[in-house]
């Protein structure tokens, strides 16, 4: 499993330094940039572009640089006109299809932001910085490469470090503006990405910088995930400052379990972080419990276990474990400390193999009389196959049957039989 953790702490983030760095990832970039120049015959008004990566020295280290020169007649330019010629250079130049779509969406939050700033319709925005040829060479440019690392591939992982925005003003077509600028302010509003204000007065993160990281969808890691090191790159933008580097850093390489085993067990793809909360009530009635558990069944819970213990001053007491997505920890615990008044919580993140499962409606006849139920299918993709592990007639619709039917679900188990091993032979068949 390859990942690419995207350390943005000493530089912020811009379209042109990511697209830098990813150039020194893959062994074609020069066939990259050629592809790029060529956009001056997908767009009006551009008559010559010219692109370069080059080595400059930033706090004694070289990092990659692009330069760029473009000589182009119009100032501004509407959304439908970059979309479209997006789309040609999609088409034209063999892009994967989950690149297309990534692309897409990287151009459709720049829209979006500044459709929202703006207060009108991504129809109706002329677009000023954000128009120019070098908005889609950047956004072209990191979509190529990182197609060509295998960065679409499902397996494929991205962390990031927390970003700095900078701070201070810049001056744009609208006059000075505070940083962010509204549309990179947008953008990170709108996204899960962790920010912080400086450390040097000036703008660190554009909006398309912000749009192409925030589309990657990736995961928040403080330090470098757990990886065998392929390759570092390090990048600077156009900007020098005298006591902050600038310099973003990538670092490329793939998982333990992807060097450890050449043949991924078919459960690796099932490993998902959750988060366990728990917590020890010794002056809960039994009546305040199970109401509890009812409360907690409408929350974004995965599960909830409530076990009998004994405290330190030999009282009898539970322990409430629930677990939950890392992302709803927090709103789970108040709700927790709400409910039952304990004073603290437990809780800690760990793996877990969680398998497919899919509901698939059925009839079975009792007595002449036909009833509906669902059977809940849980399965493993292995390579080509699908091997089920269990098929279930949901408990509810057992319950309802049982009731309307006067006869015990264990009764009702046996009429479905037929049906339990018709589902299993046809989704082991399935692909």
């Amino acid at each position: 499993m390859k990942s690419l953790y995207i350390d943005t702490a000493n530089s912020g983030i811009s379209g042109d330094m990511f697209l830098a760095s990813l150039l020194s990832l893959i062994s074609d970039s020069n066939e990259i940039i050629a592809d790029l120049k060529e956009l001056k015959h997908f767009l009006k008004g551009i008559s010559h572009i010219e692109l370069e990566l080059t080595k400059v020295k930033r706090m004694g280290v070289d990092v990659n640089q692009l330069k760029l020169a473009i000589k182009e007649s119009k100032k501004h330019r509407t959304s439908n006109a970059l979309y479209n010629a997006l789309e040609r250079f999609l088409l034209e130049k063999n892009f994967s299809e989950p690149a297309k779509i990534y692309a897409k969406k990287v151009l459709n939050t720049l829209f979006e932001a500044e459709a929202e700033v703006h207060g009108d319709l991504v129809k109706n925005i002329h677009l000023h910085e954000l128009s120019s040829v070098d908005t889609l060479i950047d956004i072209l440019g990191v979509t190529k490469a990182l197609d060509k690392l295998g960065g679409f591939n499902e397996s494929f992982e991205y962390y990031y470090s927390k970003v700095p925005l900078g701070g201070g003003s810049i001056k744009t077509a609208h006059g000075i503006l505070p940083v962010p600028a509204p549309a990179t302010a947008k953008i990170l509003e709108l996204s899960e990405l962790v920010v912080f204000g400086g450390p040097i007065e000036n703008e660190l993160v554009t909006p398309t910088g912000a749009a192409l990281l925030v589309n990657l969808n990736p995961k928040l890691a403080q330090f470098t995930n757990q990886m065998k090191i392929l390759r570092v790159t390090y990048s600077t933008g156009q900007k020098k400052f005298k006591n902050f580097s600038n310099v973003l850093r990538l670092i490329y390489g793939e998982s333990e379990e992807t060097i450890n085993t050449p043949n991924m067990h078919p459960l690796q793809k099932y490993v998902e972080d959750v988060t366990v909360l728990e917590t020890d009530v010794d002056d809960v009635s039994g009546e305040m419990l199970g109401n509890f558990i009812n409360t907690m069944e409408n929350e974004k819970v995965l599960d909830i276990q409530v076990l009998p213990s004994i405290t330190k001053k030999n009282r009898p007491s539970h322990v409430i474990k629930i677990l939950c997505h890392p992302q709803n920890s927090f709103e789970i615990m108040l709700k927790t400390i709400n409910e039952l008044s304990t004073l603290g919580i437990r809780f800690y993140t760990v793996k877990r193999v969680c398998v497919d499962r899919k509901f698939e409606k059925s009839k079975i006849e009792i007595n002449s009389k036909t009833y509906e139920l669902n059977f809940k299918i849980s399965y493993v993709k292995m390579n080509d196959e699908i091997k089920v592990i269990n098929v279930k007639p949901e408990f509810d619709d057992l319950k309802r049957i049982s009731k309307e039917s006067a006869l015990s679900i264990k009764e009702i188990l046996f009429y479905c039989q037929s049906e339990i091993k018709k589902h299993f032979e046809s989704s082991k068949k399935s692909k």
